[in-house]
Formats: C-alpha cells, sequence, structure tokens
C-alpha cells in the first residue's frame, strides 16, 4: 500500500508543483472586506483557486460562506480533517525574486506562503488524490480544508464550527515534524488604569510602579508575578509582546503570555491579581489553552507511524511553542511540515519550500490519512 501511494504522488508530482505555483502567486493578504469574500478580495481568489483545483482532481468541494472551503472524499458523517490555510502575511522588504512570483531556483520554490501554509496543505490534497487515484477503500470520509484567516485571529474557523462538525481526529500542517502532541497556551492580557478622576497622579504612580516591579523588572518567564511555571514536557512560562495601549481615560499595557500544561488560565490570573493594587485592573483579552494528547492514542500513534514508515527517522512526538489551528478545532494536532533542523523562515523575506521536501510530506500525509480512515 505505501509503494502504491508513493507511485502515485511522484507520477502526478510536476502537477502538484505547478497547482502550488499557481496558488502562491495569489498574494492573499487579508484587506477589506466584500460581498463573498470576508477577508478580502485576495484571500477570496485562494480559496477559489484551491476549491477549482480541488474540482480539477475530482474532488467534491463545498465553500464556506468564504470563510473556509473544501474539498472531500469518501461517504460518512464523521470524517478525518486536514486544517490549512491560505492568507499569508504580508510580503515586506528583502526579496530577491518578486514576492509572489513562485520562482523556482535551486530545487526549491520561493515566494510568500509557500511554506505557511500553502504548500503543506496542497501537499495534504494530493496525498488524499493519491490515495482516491489507488483505488484504496475508506472507512470514514477525509476533508482537505482551505482557512482563510488563520495569520488574524481564527475568525474562519470559528465560523467552520458554526455550520460545521469538528473532525473525529486530524491534523495541521502548520508547524513541524515529528507529531506534536502538545501546544503551550496562548493569552494576552491587559494591565490598566481608570485615570479619568481626582486620583489621576496616584493612579499613575500605581501602574507604573506595577509594571516596572513585576513586568520590566523581571525575568520573562514572570518570576516576580510568581507564574513561572515550568514542565518538562512544555518548558517554562514566556512573557513577551509588550506595547502601552494608553487613552484619554486609562494608562494600560498588554502583555503575551505563553504558558505550559501544568497551569491554567484561572491560576495565572489569580495570581497576577494578587499582586495588583485595589486601582489596578488585570483583564483577560483572549485566551487559548493548551493542547495535549496522550502521545500513545491512536491519533498520535498513527501519524508517528507514517512519518517514521515514510522517513526513516525517529518520530518520537514532540510539543510546540506555536500556535496553529489545533488551538481551536478539536481532535487535531499539529504535523508537518518542516523536518528536524530546518530554520523558521515562514515569515521572513525570500521564503521558500524545497520541492524534494513538497514531494516527501505529500507521501507522509498520503500514509497518514489512509492510517487514519481506513
Amino acid at each position: 500500500m505505501e509503494n502504491i501511494l508513493n507511485i502515485k504522488i511522484d507520477e502526478n508530482k510536476d502537477k502538484m508543483i505547478n497547482h502550488i505555483i499557481d496558488v502562491v502567486k495569489i498574494p492573499s493578504v487579508e484587506s477589506e472586506a466584500v460581498d463573498g469574500a470576508p477577508f478580502g478580495e485576495e484571500v477570496n481568489n485562494a480559496l477559489l483557486k484551491a476549491l477549482e483545483i480541488s474540482e480539477e482532481l475530482g474532488f467534491k468541494t463545498k465553500n464556506i460562506d468564504g470563510y473556509m472551503g473544501y474539498a472531500e472524499f469518501g461517504e460518512g458523517e464523521d470524517y478525518v480533517g486536514v486544517f490549512g490555510h491560505l492568507d499569508v502575511v504580508p510580503e515586506g522588504e528583502g526579496w530577491i525574486n518578486p514576492p509572489y512570483s513562485g520562482h523556482i531556483e535551486d530545487g526549491k520554490i520561493f515566494s510568500r506562503g509557500v511554506l505557511d501554509n500553502k504548500g503543506p496543505i496542497m501537499s495534504a490534497l494530493y496525498g488524499l488524490y493519491a490515495i482516491k487515484e489507488s483505488g484504496l477503500k475508506l472507512t470514514k470520509p477525509v476533508r482537505i480544508v482551505f482557512g482563510t484567516d488563520e495569520e488574524s485571529g481564527f475568525e474562519d474557523l470559528n465560523y467552520y464550527l458554526s455550520k460545521e462538525k469538528p473532525p473525529v481526529m486530524g491534523f495541521t500542517p502548520d508547524c513541524k515534524y515529528p507529531v506534536v502532541y502538545g501546544e503551550r497556551g496562548r493569552a494576552k492580557i491587559r494591565v490598566k488604569v481608570d485615570i479619568d478622576n481626582e486620583n489621576r497622579v496616584q493612579r499613575t504612580r500605581e501602574f507604573f510602579d506595577f509594571v516596572n516591579k513585576y513586568i520590566l523588572s523581571s525575568k520573562d518567564n514572570g518570576e516576580r508575578l510568581g507564574i513561572n511555571y515550568d514542565d518538562k514536557e512544555f518548558g517554562t512560562m514566556v512573557m513577551r509582546g509588550y506595547s502601552l495601549d494608553n487613552d484619554e481615560n486609562s494608562l494600560g499595557f498588554n502583555l503575551a503570555l505563553s504558558y505550559p500544561a501544568v497551569a491554567t488560565i484561572d491560576e495565572i490570573m489569580k495570581q497576577i491579581r494578587s499582586k495588583a493594587t485595589e486601582n489596578v485592573e488585570i483583564e483577560l483579552l483572549h485566551n487559548y489553552n493548551p493542547v495535549k494528547f496522550e502521545k500513545d492514542c491512536f491519533l498520535v500513534k498513527s501519524l508517528q507511524d507514517a512519518y517514521e514508515d515514510i522517513t526513516g527517522l525517529d518520530g518520537t512526538p514532540v510539543t510546540t511553542t506555536g500556535g496553529t489551528y489545533a488551538k481551536a478545532m478539536p481532535n487535531i494536532v499539529p504535523f508537518g511540515p518542516s523536518f528536524p533542523g530546518q530554520k523558521g523562515i515562514a515569515h521572513n523575506p525570500n521564503e521558500y519550500m524545497d520541492i524534494s521536501d513538497i514531494i516527501l510530506n505529500a507521501k507522509i500525509y498520503a500514509q497518514a490519512l489512509y492510517r487514519l480512515a481506513k
């Protein structure tokens, strides 16, 4: 079975690369919403192109009001899902070649979004195409789901879940290998003091005393706040992303937390508030809880086995400090596309993906999807 799928990937590799180039040529940075395109015309164009390619490959497709769309193969209600995204961060400066050219050089495709995340989700599509073309039977349908708002806030995923049931299991190809069984929690917090009263001077002093003593003068593990949680699997707490957030009536200071699964957001907030004076408010702006799967569960073990069988590398599951769709979509884990030792280049100028890695990803994803859905 493995050989059949690999053969199908190799037979269609040129077509896959051409389709990836078709998609990366679309500058799908979020812009002003228009009818049918909640994240702007170019993001919608990328979604339409991915669905057009999916139909060309013989898949059933569905466009969920421009928020997400998917290609599906197989019959049934309970599905296996692969969730990737087509929106990209702005290209920025410093490109040697035009950022949306799909330029090929030295066995690499250079383009904004080719690694994050158009190349990987199209590799997953071709992994499913290999299963379809091989005539292999599945007991569950598989969806390749194209997101449009991963870079800006997961509004696409929230809308999807308001219209569709979540998968029974699956993955997002938007992180690293081997399979990731746990993601750290992420929260954004605001320290705030109202100053629209006669105690303006005193409250201003309290605000800056708190920020300086407990945040700016602290190690970035939150030691002075007493939130320096740590565990051997996820590592230690990290505070970062500091910014002032003032207006006429209040002083504000924002910070982001990346926290291990040993802590809950309620515990963290209670501890921070215990350090604040009566006039200093601590607001939770948003939070994504840590994600953790058992390393020997069927999903994680199946993805580990697929990775090891195709690559011959050690596939012992790992954790990540990053944040993916797995934060908000039940029953999925991060899986690929970057291999051990590869540097993070996703949001940098001259973003690229090795064509050999694209092909290898497709083979891994074909094997993984067959294991999950057979």
